[in-house]
């Protein structure tokens, strides 16, 4: 069982550095400029010149795949600190404070919850015009209500532990308590909450452009690439393969990654 579970941490580990390596080889090196048009040479299948072949347009997939890394960490990155921020206050005034603050952020956070995560990014975007800094502020809003549940629990359970009546009987006060003997005991919690919701981030924003309600053309990114592909699926198979793949082994990293940490962190293995 240790074994399966260091193997998922592993795979998790592997899957996400591959991502973050390629995003930093695209900030010194990218085989072509992602938005050269080469009509001549559209749908051409994977070669030499072009390890993952062209698009409709003839432009090169790696590099289109590259620069999409650069979005999609962007995306996660931004995202998850909005939620994490604002979740873990929410969360820490209504586990700490508790009585009528609790129940006045908690109705608020389940309102929040009331609405299908991808149908309220939906809302938040077409509100405003379509764009890379649109999405990660509706994405980050999304990712709230997880980091204000976890923390919240959190503050209520060591709120109470004897540790915390015991820096409380001395006369420490709440900022000291909260600060040295809260928080500290809640990162790896926050930690693994931050891994499965980047993978998220990445999902949704994916499927935002692919609606095209995120990045706006030309500029890459993994879900309107997807799009663009759909119609050459039988044609250029390559095409939809390069995003699909990329997309999947991100997600797929993040929550091995998520799951290898939480259970690290679990005392009953």
């Amino acid at each position: 069982m240790k074994k399966k579970k260091g193997i998922t941490l592993w795979i998790g580990i592997i899957f996400v550095s591959f991502l973050f390596l390629m995003m930093l080889i695209s900030f010194v090196y990218i085989p072509y400029d992602v938005n050269d048009m080469n009509i001549a040479n559209r749908l051409q299948g994977p070669s030499l010149s072009n390890w993952l072949g062209t698009d409709n347009f003839g432009r090169d997939i790696l590099s289109r795949v590259m620069e999409g890394s650069k979005t999609a960490i962007a995306v996660g990155a931004v995202s998850v600190g909005i939620g994490l921020v604002g979740g873990v206050i929410i969360g820490a005034l209504a586990g700490y404070i508790g009585k009528w603050v609790d129940e006045v952020f908690m109705r608020l956070i389940d309102a929040l919850m009331a609405f299908p995560g991808i149908m309220l990014a939906l809302i938040l975007v077409t509100l405003f015009k379509p764009s890379l800094f649109q999405t990660m502020i509706a994405i980050g809003v999304l990712s709230i209500p997880t980091f204000a549940r976890v923390s919240r629990s959190g503050f209520l359970q060591l709120k109470e532990a004897e540790f915390v009546k015991a820096a409380r009987g001395i006369g420490a006060g709440h900022l000291t308590i909260v600060r040295r003997h809260i928080v500290p005991n809640m990162i790896s919690s926050i930690v693994v909450t931050a891994s499965l919701s980047f993978s998220t981030s990445i999902l949704i924003e994916a499927a935002l452009s692919y609606l095209g309600l995120g990045v706006q053309p030309p500029d890459p990114s993994w879900g309107s690439m997807l799009n663009e592909s759909q119609s050459y699926m039988s044609k250029a198979p390559w095409f939809t393969l390069a995003p699909g793949i990329i997309i999947t082994i991100t997600v797929l990293g993040f929550n091995l990654l998520g799951d290898g940490i939480r259970d690290l962190r679990d005392s009953r293995t």
